[in-house]
């Protein structure tokens, strides 16, 4: 299994589709990478030799692309930057609701996470009257 960038890609798929199991890397990007290698995109991943992916990796390394954990710090450095001023933008971060203008009366729960459990009001019988009695009998 052909590890790039500190990630195990599929070693069954082709080599065009296995570079975008790389945060930040698609099928356009792993297209370009794949050209500018000079690696052809319909081979396997478990038949790039140790060469080839030598040269993916240069390739992308020289390409100036912010990938894999260079990308996930500076996202999350922007997400703490907007916290930290206080943006709106940054209050819904805290807050754990859609960022982008969404409504969030209804909806919204892949954001929100799981409802919560509405509590069921069960009333107890009064002190001074028995208990009702089951009908049928």
């Amino acid at each position: 299994m052909p590890r790039i960038l500190g990630v195990d890609i599929p070693k069954e798929k082709r080599a065009e589709i296995a570079l975008t199991y790389l945060y930040g890397v698609g099928r356009f990007l792993s297209n370009r990478i794949l050209k500018d290698a000079g690696v052809d995109p319909n081979k396997r991943a478990k038949d790039l030799t140790e060469e080839e992916i030598s040269h993916i990796i240069s390739t992308m390394q020289k390409s100036g692309y912010r990938l894999e954990g260079d990308l996930r710090r500076d996202i999350s450095q922007n997400i703490k930057r907007l916290m930290d001023i206080g943006s709106w933008r940054g209050s819904r971060h805290k807050k754990g609701l859609p960022v982008r203008g969404q409504r969030s009366r209804t909806n919204a729960r892949t954001r929100k996470g799981p409802r919560k459990g509405g509590l069921a009001v069960i009333k107890k019988p009064e002190a001074g009257k028995p208990a009702a009695k089951p009908a049928g009998k």
